[in-house]
Formats: structure tokens, sequence, C-alpha cells
């Protein structure tokens, strides 16, 4: 079974992504801002048939983000305790670095833009 992580769940294509994982029958973290609709997300993906956990959080904050790997990481390697889990460990946070370093620039950018 495969346990998918999902940022920005709540709505548009982040939404629809969660539900199409729910309708594989895959394990699914979704995470967002705002705890009642997220919640609210989880117990649909649940009425789908789907292992769902919500996980309120803000990706533009870096230990918010760190607390998000670490309970999915924590969460798939209990899911998947025959296979490889330092592997597994290693691609997760390496994907997460790819998107914290993106959210980084892309604050910088919003910085620069600010100050012109």
């Amino acid at each position: 079974m495969t346990v998918v992580l999902i940022t920005g769940a709540l709505t548009g294509i982040g939404r629809a992504t969660a539900l199409a994982f729910a309708q594989e029958g895959d394990q699914i973290v979704v995470s967002g801002r705002h705890g009642e609709a997220g919640e609210e997300l989880a117990q649909e993906l649940r009425e789908l048939g789907a292992e769902a956990e919500f996980i309120c959080d803000d990706v533009r904050h870096d230990e918010e983000m760190r607390n998000l790997i670490d309970q999915t990481v924590e969460r798939a390697l209990l899911t998947a305790a025959s296979r490889r889990p330092k592997r597994l460990r290693r691609r997760v946070r390496h994907q997460c670095a790819r998107h914290v370093a993106r959210a980084e620039a892309r604050d910088a950018r919003d910085g620069q833009a600010r100050r012109r």
C-alpha cells in the first residue's frame, strides 16, 4: 500500500488529487492551513475507503514542514515495515527539501519585488 502526502489538499487540484488517490485505496496524508476543512476532507476520503489523516500546517514555515514530513515518514514506515525504510526516508526528505528550497526562492523573489 502506498502512503501519499498531498500539501495544499483542501481545494483545487490538491483536493482532486486526494480524491483520486482515495479511490485507488492508498493511505493519504493531506495537509493545509484550515483545520475544519481538512478534517472534513479526511472524513470524505475515509468514506471513499481510504485511510486518511489530516495534518494542519503551512508549508511556508520550515518547522511545520519538518513536522509534516516526520509524521508522514512515520506513517509510511509503519505501513511499509518490510521495505527499505532508510531509502524511503531519504527519498521523502529529498523531495521535501526540494519543496522547501522552491518556497524559499519564491519568498526571496517576492521580497525583492516588494522592495521595488
